[in-house]
């Protein structure tokens, strides 16, 4: 019994011993982890630090290449608006210049018509004072006849009479015809002068008629496409192109407008292409837009090289062929620019081979005499920008005279430019050269006839040069040369009063008494 109770209390001892033995054991380990545990996450916390402080790095970086980048992207910005507005400030100081140029010539004219008019007001009074003479002379012409003669006062009034009224017509005849040649002398480059500036000013009545194009749909439903969505393929188009594309409600077709027909052709073009291909999107558009630009730019020069070829003009500068080229693109009146400069160079080759001029410098100046028309931003007559033009790249002097000199805006100094000049108005009188149509034409030249034909004394009109001249011919028996000079007067009065027309018309009076007798 002892033994077990004994035995008893030793396990109990031992237990306790055990435990208290395990319980120093476990706080030991439980140290040991709780340190490891702090080690751990002191290290965990390094570790994130150095991770936050790099990353914190690489955003101050991306934010200092993003800053430089909109700094730069901001002051190229700048400098182009700047550029821009450096430009526009250029052209609107030369636009100026112009306008003060143009008001000086102006005064001058103003000041030279009212020269004339003191000049015909004196020519007036002279005519006047003449008159008063003539009376003078009647009265005292009467007196000394009736002393001498002994005739009867109506019978020497009769005699003088007949005798003043020629003498005072063959004076007025004259006085009036030197007054008109000197007149015309002072006013055909003045009028010129201002036809010239008025035509250019008023060029968009002309071309208004020229400034479109029609391209074909295979479909309505293309008009959407071409519009894209919220209309970004249209503007993607226009501000591609630099024309205006016009989709309404005629069937199956769109309208391109402008008053470039290069670009208006490169929109055509690019146009067609875009429908053929299928893509239609703003990239797409603009790829389709400068490859079709490309591709004419191109043609021109081709089209250039072989005008140049086919007239046998040699060694010119190649942005004269360009000019040349793109002259296909053009008109003027309805008149094709560049089958107008072949014509002109044709004709003027005639004509100098005619006159043993050189054959070679006339072609030469008739085909560059409009190239002004086709330069790209300039201002001023045509004439005098092709002549810039040509002198700019080594043109001989002579063609350069001729294309500046043909619309008469310098002096003319060689024949070759009085040969460009009468072909270049040979080419736009010829019947069906400039847009008028037949029955138009017919029915002016029947009114110049008619006109001419209302007239007493008047046996036979002629409408001749495409209506820009009428030749009359009179009955010599009812029309004296006194009376001649005034009816051809009269006529054109009465065609500028009833008719309207481009540039002038030149009245020709014909009178031709011839006597006829026989010897038997």
């Amino acid at each position: 019994m002892e033994t077990t109770v004994y035995s008893l209390i030793g396990l109990i001892v031992a237990a306790i011993v055990g435990y208290f033995f395990a319980l120093s054991v476990g706080k030991k380990t439980s140290a040991k982890l709780i340190n490891d545990a702090e080690l751990k996450s002191k290290e965990i916390l390094t570790s994130a630090e150095k991770n936050a402080e790099h990353i914190k790095k690489e955003k101050l970086l991306e934010v200092k290449e993003e800053w430089h980048k909109r700094k730069s992207e901001f002051e190229q910005e700048r400098h182009n608006k700047l550029q821009k507005i450096t430009a526009s400030e250029t052209q609107l100081k030369k636009r100026e210049e112009n306008i003060e140029n143009r008001m000086d010539l102006i005064l001058k004219r103003e000041k030279q018509i009212q020269d004339t008019e003191a000049s015909f007001k004196k020519l007036q009074e002279d005519i006047n004072r003449k008159t008063e003479e003539v009376k003078k002379l009647h009265q005292q012409q009467i007196q000394k006849l009736q002393e001498i003669s002994g005739l009867s006062r109506e019978e020497a009034r009769r005699i003088l009479f007949d005798g003043l009224i020629n003498e005072v017509k063959e004076q007025s005849a004259n006085k009036i015809k030197q007054i008109r040649e000197e007149t015309k002398q002072k006013a055909e480059k003045e009028a010129q002068s201002i036809i010239i500036q008025a035509i250019q000013r008023t060029a968009t009545d002309h071309s208004i008629e020229s400034t479109v194009s029609v391209v074909n749909l295979d479909s309505d439903e293309m008009k959407g496409r071409i519009i894209g969505r919220e209309g970004r393929n249209i503007r993607a188009f226009e501000s591609a192109t630099g024309i205006d594309l016009i989709i309404d409600d005629t069937p199956e077709a769109v309208v391109i407008s402008g008053f470039d027909p290069f670009r208006r052709e490169v929109a055509k073009k690019a146009l067609e292409k875009l429908m053929l291909d299928g893509r239609i999107h703003p990239a797409r558009i603009e790829e389709i837009v400068e490859k079709t630009r490309k591709e004419l730019e191109e043609e021109i020069m081709t089209v250039g090289d072989n005008v140049l070829l086919e007239l046998g003009i040699k060694n010119m500068h190649k942005e004269l062929i360009r000019l040349v080229g793109k002259m296909k693109y053009r008109s003027s009146y309805g008149q094709n620019l560049l089958t107008h400069s072949i014509e002109v160079a044709k004709l003027a080759s005639i004509m100098a081979s005619e006159l043993n001029l050189d054959v070679n410098m006339a072609k030469r100046a008739a085909l560059l005499h409009d190239i002004g028309k086709c330069a790209d931003d300039a201002e001023g007559p045509h004439a005098l920008v092709g002549y810039e033009i040509s002198k700019k790249y080594k043109e001989n002097p002579i063609v350069c005279n001729a294309i500046g000199s043909h619309h008469e805006d310098i002096e003319m100094e060689t024949p070759i430019a009085v040969i460009v000049q009468a072909a270049d108005s040979i080419s736009g009188a010829r019947p069906g050269a400039r847009r008028e149509s037949l029955e138009t034409y017919i029915k002016r030249l029947e009114k110049l006839e008619e006109i001419a034909t209302s007239f007493d004394g008047v046996g036979k009109t002629y409408a001749i040069q495409a209506g820009r001249e009428i030749r009359v011919i009179v009955e010599p028996e009812k029309i004296d040369d006194f009376t001649a000079d005034q009816m051809a007067i009269d006529i054109a009065q009465r065609i500028e009063n009833e008719m309207e027309y481009p540039g002038q018309i030149k009245v020709t009076l014909i009178r031709e008494k011839r006597s006829v007798a026989l010897a038997k």
